[in-house]
């Protein structure tokens, strides 16, 4: 039986789900959880015994894409019981989400972090952001800027700051493709602190980066999460910083965030991760191979209505093209679409059921290109899109560019 979910299932909701990620939760990051569960965007299935035995939930929020920030479908705790794999219920789940996300009609864009890329592709996902991380050698590097520095570095306690911190962080998202918008239920969850996630390191400690404001007072324009976990060798301290999240509105408060967090007494490296591909401190250090960057998948976006999704995010460049659609999930997008954009950016998408086509793809490829970070020559190459006029490629991917890639910056 496939259901709504209610506010009594979360407990064996998620033993079920934390099971089949081989998570113990305890009671801190159990009360995380539950402050961000949403009953009403939750679809379980039962078994005969009444068990839950699949699930497929959101949360609810707004992601910034290019030029806009969206409503968008947090996809999450997508789930199904081993003895009951193979049945088509993972199938049935995915559908029914996306019927729902489409039929309320709020949502045109729906995102998720796969646990396996291979699975959300046949659902009309594409992977639209990658995720950059760095094991930094921090006494290899040294920071090269020529930003002069007005403010100064404060350490605080979360909660004394976070006013703070949500001020900036709401500042910053509209500018950062792939960053979502938090609630305060969010924020809340956002900096408990559960002792199972630390693996041995110190409790979340933040700093802010703070300049005299232009009328009195102070302006914080940069703040840094982050952990240390201590080590000692016959060499002497070789201490890890753990850098959870960076926010800087301005490239003063990142060079001096950077410079705190790897200039820290008694350490040797500092770990970063869900960082964005074009990290800024890759062109301020002077020897980037100390920073020992990996980059891998990260956030897969699913366009959820088509006309709208690509309405409204802005162009890089005017175009004016018609492209061909396939859809096996969501009929509705498959067909013909006339994509408009004028020279300030602005888009209009409609119907063009009797024009030639310029382009033909899957919705997938269309998630793909979506947030500007996956060049549209890149799928043509792959052999995934395929043009059918001359330069449709250099026009449609030109416009669907994007002057700062996007980053998927938290996993949920």
């Amino acid at each position: 039986m496939l259901r709504r979910a209610t506010d009594q299932d979360f407990d064996p909701l998620e033993a079920m789900v934390s099971a089949q990620f081989g998570w113990d939760p305890d009671a801190e990051s159990h009360e995380r959880e539950q402050l961000r569960f949403e009953a009403d965007r939750d679809y379980l299935i039962l078994d005969r015994e009444n068990t839950i035995v699949g699930n497929a939930g959101a949360y609810s929020a707004a992601l910034t894409v290019p030029g806009a920030v969206l409503p968008a479908a947090l996809v999450t705790g997508v789930a199904v019981e081993p003895a009951h794999r193979r049945q088509g219920l993972l199938r049935r789940l995915m559908a029914h989400q996306l019927t729902e996300i489409a039929t309320a009609g709020q949502e045109p864009i729906a995102v998720l972090w796969a646990s396996e890329g291979r699975i959300y592709q046949r659902f009309g996902y594409g992977l639209a952001t990658r995720r950059a991380a760095m094991a930094i050698e921090s006494r290899e590097v040294v920071l090269q800027s020529p930003a002069v520095d007005e403010g100064r570095v404060r350490t605080c306690s979360p909660e004394t700051v976070r006013a703070e911190l949500e001020g900036l962080y709401a500042r910053v998202l509209p500018d950062r493709p792939g960053w979502f918008t938090r609630s305060e239920r969010w924020w809340t969850g956002r900096l408990m602190d559960p002792k199972s996630v630390r693996e041995g390191a110190s409790a979340r400690r933040v700093i802010v980066y703070e300049r005299a404001g232009d009328t009195g007072g102070t302006v914080v324009d940069g703040y840094a999460m982050w952990r240390m976990k201590p080590g000692h060798s016959q060499g002497g301290p070789n201490g890890e910083v753990r850098v959870i999240e960076l926010v800087a509105a301005t490239t003063q408060a990142y060079v001096a965030l950077w410079r705190h967090l790897l200039t820290m007494d008694l350490t040797r490296k500092v770990f970063a991760d869900f960082l964005a591909v074009d990290e800024p401190l890759v062109h301020l250090v002077d020897e980037p191979r100390r920073l020992r960057m990996t980059v891998a998948d990260g956030l897969w976006l699913r366009v959820v209505d088509l006309p709208a999704a690509l309405a409204g995010r802005w162009y890089a460049a005017p175009v004016d093209v018609v492209i061909e659609v396939s859809d096996a999930m969501l009929p509705q997008n498959a067909g013909r679409w006339r994509l408009r954009s004028d020279v300030d950016g602005v888009g209009t998408c409609e119907p063009a059921a009797g024009a030639d086509p310029d382009l033909v793809c899957d919705i997938a490829d269309l998630g793909a290109v979506y947030l500007g970070g996956t060049p549209l020559g890149r799928l043509a190459d792959a052999g995934r899109v395929r043009e059918l006029k001359p330069y449709a490629i250099r026009r449609i991917g030109a416009a669907f560019g994007w002057h700062r890639d996007p980053a998927g910056f938290e996993m949920f």
